[in-house]
């Protein structure tokens, strides 16, 4: 089935950590054009974000995805010292097919995906036809 993950850089050597996730990701069919985005929420003064959507054919669940995701962002060296705070490498599962999940540590499709341009534009690059955006991009 598609999937949609949603990547996310603002520490580091941004394109490296980014790079390096999509490499490891298995099953890539596409991946977005990279979007700079101004941080969302967080601590002030924090450096804009590389953003980018990689869609990939699997049959991964979205449990194995998000598993996926936490590797990737240990991998990249990421630290969760606060909540919205800048990261080497933040891995979003957005969508799964036509899933929905609602456990307290996965929501699929990704609940708050529709509020953020940084997902939606690189999302309508890989998902004509797959996802329909509420409002304008």
């Amino acid at each position: 089935m598609r999937a949609y993950l949603g990547l996310g850089s603002n520490l580091g050597d941004r394109r490296a950590s980014l790079r390096a996730a999509i490499a490891a990701i298995p099953d890539v069919v596409a991946v977005s054009p990279v979007y700079e985005t101004e941080p969302v929420g967080g601590p002030p003064d924090q450096s804009p974000y590389l953003n980018l959507v990689v869609a990939l054919e699997t049959e991964l669940t979205p449990r194995e995805l998000l598993e996926l995701a936490h590797h990737l962002e240990e991998a990249a060296g990421r630290v969760r010292a606060e909540r919205n705070g800048p990261r080497t490498l933040d891995v979003d599962v957005l969508l799964v097919g036509d899933l929905s999940v609602h456990e307290p540590d996965l929501v699929v499709p990704h609940p708050r995906m529709w509020q953020r341009r940084f997902v939606l534009a690189p999302l309508a690059d890989l998902a004509e036809g797959d996802v329909r955006p509420l409002g304008p991009l």
